[in-house]
């Protein structure tokens, strides 16, 4: 991968919906060398698709909570059964494995139409393994991946 690509994929984060056409006159090539450059970083599993980003309200303009979550033990199958639970579960939208002084870190979409007590009851510590959460809601978003 080059600086063009990195550009290319950029220019891509930025609006999936640019034609070869305006990707090119962004990048500073043909439209059908910016085509095929879009299409080999894909191939190559750089850039891993195109899709929609549904808006806040189209969410159901969601609460934005992190989520510390240790578990009971360090146990593969302990890890594996939640890990596999938090894969299935819509309201996360993230979940990371962490070093030091918790296993987990997850964020969550609470919709308004939602409560917070509801999901931290009947979601977040039915899942399987759970000993301690600790909550941390998102006052507002600085930066955001996209």
């Amino acid at each position: 991968m080059d600086a063009l690509d990195s550009k290319i994929l950029h220019a891509l984060a930025q609006d999936s919906t640019l034609t070869s056409e305006r990707l090119g006159h962004k990048v500073g090539l043909s439209p059908s060398a910016a085509h095929r450059r879009g299409r080999q970083l894909g191939e190559a599993g750089l850039n891993l698709g195109y899709g929609a980003r549904p808006s806040r309200a189209a969410r159901g303009n969601p609460a934005t909570v992190f989520v510390s979550v240790t578990l009971i033990d360090q146990r593969r199958e302990t890890m594996e059964r939640f890990e596999a639970a938090i894969a299935d579960e819509p309201l996360v939208t993230e979940a990371h494995l962490m070093s030091g002084e918790y296993d987990y870190l997850l964020k969550a979409e609470v919709p308004e139409t939602d409560s917070f007590e509801r999901v931290h009851r009947e979601v977040l510590a039915a899942l399987p393994g759970v000993h301690r959460l600790v909550t941390h809601f998102s006052l507002r978003g600085v930066i955001s991946a996209g």
